[in-house]
């Protein structure tokens, strides 16, 4: 058993069969994953020595930080759908879809903070009122 070498791969999965299009890249697919594989190893082996930790556990906390990063851009995207995209929205149950959540849960799942964020990040203000109101309450409140 070699336990980073086992973590890395389940990090970096080689593609199966067929599934890499056109078909004569799939080498190249197979290629670029063991590389991936063996920087990770590498990652891995120097991080876990370095701060005398599990790299199992480790791999487990850096997992946990890129799912909460993706969740932070799933807000922000959803908040500039909703609220950044002109005076029609996205409409929500395209946005439900996309994002794999339900329509009430699109409601609810960014707020002024992302609102914020966004118009930080496009350097422009929302266009929509209710992200103008909410914004204004948070700043008033």
């Amino acid at each position: 058993m070699n336990l980073i070498g086992d973590i890395a791969a389940i990090r970096y999965p080689l593609p199966p069969p067929g599934s890499v299009t056109p078909a004569d890249l799939y080498f190249d697919a197979c290629e670029q994953a063991e590389r991936l594989r063996m920087e990770e190893a590498e990652r891995l082996e120097a991080a876990s020595e370095g701060l005398d930790a599990d790299p199992l556990l480790l791999a487990l906390e850096d997992a946990r930080a890129r799912k909460a990063a993706a969740d932070s851009e799933i807000r922000r995207l959803l908040a500039y759908g909703r609220e950044f995209h002109g005076a029609r929205p996205y409409r929500l149950d395209a946005l439900a879809q996309a994002s794999g959540m339900t329509i009430s849960g699109i409601r609810t799942a960014y707020g002024t903070g992302e609102i914020e964020e966004v118009e930080h990040e496009v350097r422009r203000e929302s266009n929509r009122r209710t992200a103008k109101s909410l914004t204004k309450e948070a700043h008033d409140g």
